[in-house]
């Protein structure tokens, strides 16, 4: 008689090398929850971080827009088609302000 098969938890990876790097990474994480993978805690935690940003009015929609079009993208907005309200100003603004939290959970080295 075969043992039922137990869920395995998502494999979780080494810290980040920056913030990119792992929203891009939650991105992908929450991509392929959606096609019926296990969750991944550490996914979870990064929408956690820019949660508290929101609610802490440090970030609004916008930023959370932009991080999600381009995180779905797998890139980062182009710099050359930013202007004072572009899609790299609001996405480098996110990210900055997730590094530092990011940084404090060992997400980011």
């Amino acid at each position: 008689m075969e043992e039922p098969s137990t869920p395995h938890p998502a494999p979780v990876p080494p810290p980040f090398a920056n913030v990119a790097e792992a929203w891009f990474w939650t991105m992908a994480a929450l991509r392929a929850r959606r096609a019926g993978a296990t969750r991944s805690l550490m996914a979870e935690e990064v929408l956690r971080c820019l949660d508290r940003l929101y609610r802490r009015r440090r970030i609004d929609l916008t930023h959370a827009r932009i991080l999600r079009i381009w995180g779905e993208r797998r890139e980062a907005p182009p710099l050359a088609r930013s202007g004072p309200t572009g899609d790299w100003k609001l996405w480098n603004e996110a990210l900055q302000r997730l590094e530092r939290p990011l940084r404090a959970k060992g997400i980011i080295a």
